[in-house]
């Protein structure tokens, strides 16, 4: 699994750190995603042809693009909303840092043109309580959808985050789709675990982590107990076939109904 499972168990250097890459040998996702660690007072420049997404993941900066400016600051991924700026290809922007700042890069080749957007938690897509109510909450999680087809249909980006309940699941019931997606993970405790199906095998998950989801491979996850994981979700477009919805593993599709007849113990 060395191949689809990228770990730093270190963390990231300061710069830009590249996770996966386009045009990669073998299990390419064709999406160059990565992880920016910038200085207080550090400014990085944006020119780039390729449409990116710049996710804000802790730390205070101001990002530039056009006429437009914003300072925003972000403490907890866990429970803080998320703050993104989507750029088409050669769009120019600037971050700069008013503290240490970590931020996520996705980036994808799309030659389309359209207009730059900043996402906050007053226009992102949603902020879903999925699963609530449902297999008594084993599979309750907060999904956040920043931005996918329905909001910036010349994109081929889609971005979100899950955040993972301790001991419950996510990405349930088992699923897949054809377009490729990247997942990169972050616990509540630098020591925290958890685990994540790609089709019949399963990867333990640790801090940083970075997984490849490709070929249609269901792709749930699980969080270890005393521990909440978060995980950002990035899905790439394919030619005349874009993202919309997952498709369920039709053994489980069941798990949908509400009066699924789901065992319980009599305690």
């Amino acid at each position: 699994m060395a191949e689809l499972q990228i770990r730093n168990p270190k963390g990231f250097k300061p710069g830009y750190n590249s996770i996966t890459q386009l045009g990669e040998a073998e299990d390419d996702t064709g999406i160059e995603f990565g992880i920016l660690n910038l200085k207080a007072d550090e400014t990085w420049k944006i020119d780039y042809a390729l449409e990116s997404a710049y996710l804000l993941m802790h730390g205070k900066a101001k990002f530039e693009f056009g006429n437009q400016s914003y300072t925003v600051e972000r403490q907890s991924i866990f429970d803080e909303e998320p703050f993104a700026l989507h750029l088409p290809a050669n769009c120019k922007a600037t971050i700069t840092a008013d503290s240490p700042c970590e931020i996520s890069v996705s980036q994808v080749k799309n030659s389309v043109q359209f207009e730059p957007m900043w996402f906050n938690s007053s226009n992102l897509l949603e902020s879903e309580h999925r699963g609530k109510g449902q297999l008594n909450d084993t599979a309750y999680r907060i999904v956040r959808t920043i931005f996918d087809i329905r909001n910036r249909p010349e994109a081929k980006l889609v971005l979100g985050e899950v955040i993972n309940f301790p001991g419950c699941w996510s990405s349930y019931p088992p699923h897949h789709h054809p377009q490729p997606e990247v997942y990169h993970y972050r616990f509540t405790k630098p020591q925290g675990f958890g685990h994540g199906e790609l089709g019949e095998q399963v990867c333990r998950l640790k801090q940083y982590d970075t997984v490849k989801i490709l070929d249609e491979k269901d792709h749930s996850q699980t969080a270890a107990p005393g521990y909440g994981m978060y995980y950002i979700w990035v899905i790439r477009h394919l030619e005349n076939n874009n993202y919309t919805v997952p498709e369920f593993s039709e053994e489980h599709t069941w798990l949908l109904k509400d009066d699924a007849d789901v065992w319980q113990p009599k305690l």
